[in-house]
């Protein structure tokens, strides 16, 4: 494949209406929240799809060839999906719709909210498989792609962004105070969740 042409190929314009349909139940899962409670189950719902040039460094890195099969079938976050919610319970809700989705296969899960990373970072990680009404790399169709899903609440969401330009900023003074001090709000921020969802939850029942 010509570094020229995008790694994805041709399916490069099949991606954009695959992350669609995927994104379609999510939406509709939040909507039907929203007639029945009053309430939407997350507060914003980002997707995108994998640069070419971020998914060839990920194959270079990996040591896999720079192919649409690699980009594909090999890596699994071609697809990326990001879902911000108000309160932790909600990120389950949503872990046990996903589940529920006739079309969706759960291939890999991480809870990094109930066991956070040393840092502090909380976040709940998916990797899932689509069956879609797409021909895929391999030539099927009904298709299968996969995509990333993380699953986070707003507090740490801002967290994580903050964390983020911490990891990749070349130089800074004070790391190791500031890489504390990140640990310290994270563990703050998560107690405020838990007290955030206790206040739902108690006005809820009244």
């Amino acid at each position: 494949m010509s570094t020229t042409e995008s790694i994805y190929g041709k399916y490069g314009d099949i991606l954009p209406q695959v992350m669609e349909y995927i994104a379609t139940p999510i939406k509709g899962f939040n909507e039907d929240a929203i007639k029945s409670t009053g309430h939407p189950v997350y507060e914003h719902l980002i997707y995108r799809i994998k640069s070419d040039s971020s998914m060839r460094e990920k194959c270079i890195r990996k040591g896999f060839p720079e192919t649409s099969e690699s980009a594909l079938k090999k890596i699994h976050d071609a697809i990326g999906i990001r879902i911000v919610t108000g309160y932790v319970d909600d990120i389950y809700k949503i872990i046990r719709y996903m589940k529920s989705v006739p079309s969706c296969k759960v291939l890999e899960e991480k809870d990094y909210i109930r066991n956070s990373k040393p840092n502090g970072y909380r976040s709940y990680h998916m990797i899932l498989e689509f069956t879609v009404p797409f021909e895929d790399v391999k030539g099927d169709n009904p298709g299968h792609y996969y995509a990333e899903i993380q699953l986070r609440t707003i507090a740490m969401d801002s967290w994580a962004s903050l964390e983020h330009e911490l990891k990749y900023k070349q130089e800074i003074g004070n790391e190791k105070m500031i890489v504390s001090e990140l640990k310290r709000v994270a563990d703050e921020l998560a107690s405020c969740d838990v007290s955030m969802q206790t206040i739902r939850d108690l006005i809820r029942q009244n």
